[in-house]
């Protein structure tokens, strides 16, 4: 590859994206005995819900602004007024999936679930564990065969049972023996009655996602308790669209949370080797948290700064990915490579979402990607998710 190759000529991987999630995916998955209780759509006031077991877990919808026809309409118009079948049939269809992929130059796409819940939040709440395993496996397995099937270019990352720590470390051995990249984690354990992530019994599950290649992903709005967060970002008198915007932006702000809180919890220090991604959280808060949190824990917990291997603002190069779309409108992207290292940047298109960068990814990214050295472009657009998940 030359030096002053465009980006369209690069191997490219979308590292996030996400599935529109038909009304039928566990039905027609489940066993007859488990049909009427495992995820199924239900209207309730008005409003189609999933329910579980008997509970409504989450709101249902098409979850995308990208049409039959390829073009992007106005969130509130698609996200709370489309029916299922007006959404790109890419949303849903793996086949079609790939001929999206195709028209927009992307080789291989990491794919995260809608409305089950960002992390499969959704999935442990079933209040019975083991129907809450059967479905998650379910959807598992299902995701395993479509990334068989794909050749290895679409890769929907498994989803773990997070309201249990040996469930967790099974499920990831399972998984990876079907040939999974990463897994899909909630940021929020405790929300299903498991202990929160700094706690010291998550070491096992840490340890076996390190030994068997398997980067954790914080997905923003990954749990229950973040979804709760996504709902009082805003002033309750701001227009409904205004009200999604101000939504998705201060959504990053939890996933500086799941980064500041992993950092400083010793977890990289016991195991040095695992990875982490914080997906569609972008990257220019970064350097401003990292600093922050160096100075906070010198200031303010002397002991536990002391005990840490390295300062905190150290473990995000060696320890962290973060994924970029849409930033550097004031060409400040150069600064933040050299703030957060061209190694942890990964390249995303948030397809079929908001903001997401259809219909044209590549060319909406090629002058902000130019102010780069070409080195710097692959590895971001490719080269650094190739080397994380093995493709």
């Amino acid at each position: 590859m030359t030096e002053d190759a465009s980006t369209e000529s690069m191997f490219v991987v979308d590292c996030d994206s996400h599935w529109s999630e038909p009304a039928d995916l566990f039905t027609k998955l489940a066993p007859p005995a488990y049909k009427d209780r495992v995820p199924h759509v239900e209207v309730i006031d008005g409003k189609r819900m999933w329910v579980f077991n008997g509970h409504p877990v989450g709101l249902y919808s098409a979850a995308g602004v990208v049409g039959r026809d390829g073009r992007k309409e106005a969130a509130d118009l698609a996200l709370h007024h489309w029916d299922f079948e007006m959404i790109h049939v890419g949303a849903y269809d793996p086949k079609v999936r790939l001929q999206v992929m195709d028209e927009s130059g992307i080789d291989a796409q990491v794919i995260f679930p809608s409305t089950i819940g960002l992390g499969g939040q959704a999935l442990g709440q079933a209040a019975d564990p083991e129907l809450s395993l059967l479905t998650m496996q379910l959807y598992n397995d299902a995701q395993a065969q479509i990334q068989a099937d794909s050749n290895e270019r679409l890769l929907p990352l498994p989803l773990m049972p997070a309201w249990s720590v040996e469930a967790s470390v099974a499920e990831a051995r399972r998984v990876a023996a079907m040939g999974a990249r990463g897994v899909n984690m909630t940021s929020d354990p405790q929300d299903l009655g498991a202990p929160d992530l700094a706690n010291a019994a998550w070491d096992p599950f840490w340890e076996v996602c390190t030994e068997l290649q398997l980067p954790v992903h914080f997905h923003i709005g990954a749990s229950v308790t973040a979804e709760t967060f996504r709902g009082k970002y805003h002033w309750p008198s701001q227009a409904p669209n205004t009200q999604l915007a101000l939504s998705g932006t201060l959504l990053f702000v939890g996933n500086a949370r799941v980064v500041a809180n992993a950092i400083v919890s010793g977890i990289f220090d016991r195991h040095p080797d695992l990875k982490m991604v914080s997906v569609e959280s972008g990257v220019g808060w970064i350097p401003f948290i990292l600093e922050a949190l160096d100075y906070e824990m010198a200031e303010n917990a002397p002991e536990e700064f002391k005990a840490l291997k390295k300062p905190p603002s150290e473990y995000f190069r060696s320890n962290f990915y973060a994924t970029f779309w849409f930033e550097n409108n004031r060409n400040k992207l150069p600064e933040l490579i050299e703030a957060v290292g061209e190694d942890a940047i990964l390249f995303e298109t948030d397809f079929p979402h908001p903001t997401c960068l259809y219909p044209h990814p590549l060319q909406s990214v090629e002058k902000k990607m130019a102010t780069l050295s070409p080195q710097a472009r692959r590895k971001i657009l490719g080269e650094n998710a190739r080397k994380l998940y093995r493709i």
